[in-house]
Order: C-alpha cells, then sequence, then structure tokens
C-alpha cells in the first residue's frame, strides 16, 4: 500500500514538473483548468505529501513524531488538493468579484435609486 502511495507520488510529482515547466495540462484536465501554473503547484503539493509519507515509512527520511507525520504530510496533501480546486474555479472567482464591484449581476443602479 505504501509503495502503491509512493509511486503515484513520483508519477504526480513528474506530471507536476511537466505542467510547471510546459504550461500543458493534461487531456482529461483542459476542459477544466483556468491556470496551469496553479494546477501544477497544487500536483506538486500534493505529490509530495505522498512522498515524503513513503520516504519516511521506507527510512530514507529521519524518524519524526506521529504528529509531524500526520499534520505536515496530510496537511501538505490536502493543501494541494485545495489549489487544485483553485486553479479550475479561477474564471468563477474573477466573475462573483466583478459583479460585487460593479454592483450585482445587471450593473449599477441608475443614479438617484437605491
Amino acid at each position: 500500500m505504501v509503495g502503491a502511495g509512493l509511486s503515484l507520488g513520483i508519477l504526480g510529482t513528474v506530471l507536476a514538473g511537466v505542467v510547471l515547466v510546459t504550461r500543458w495540462v493534461p487531456p482529461w484536465n483542459r476542459g477544466h483548468v483556468a491556470s496551469p501554473l496553479l494546477f501544477g503547484v497544487g500536483i506538486l503539493m500534493a505529490s509530495l505529501g505522498n512522498v515524503l509519507m513513503g520516504l519516511e515509512y521506507f527510512g530514507v527520511l529521519p524518524e519524526v513524531s506521529w504528529e509531524v507525520r500526520f499534520f505536515g504530510f496530510n496537511g501538505m496533501t490536502w493543501a494541494g488538493v485545495l489549489v487544485i480546486g483553485v486553479s479550475q474555479i479561477l474564471p468563477v472567482l474573477h466573475l462573483i468579484l466583478a459583479q460585487l464591484r460593479n454592483g450585482g449581476p445587471h450593473g449599477r443602479p441608475p443614479h438617484g435609486m437605491p
């Protein structure tokens, strides 16, 4: 189980490197990703959490307390998933902020009206 997680983490790290260097997004995500840079950073963070957990399990990294392992590695993985989500909803956030700045979806009300 740990070996499979480590292998997937290494594969994700390689994919993140490709995305960060070339801005290439895999075909199954192309329609969803608005910011390839954020997408690559998110994949890198999520993958590194798995890689570090596997390396620590196999004794490559120095022994640390269970709290550091649990909160550090899982926190890194979930932060990566959050960044991937932000990379996909970025246009929606820009649209919402633009509507808030302009007074709603129909623009500003006429002068003198509430």
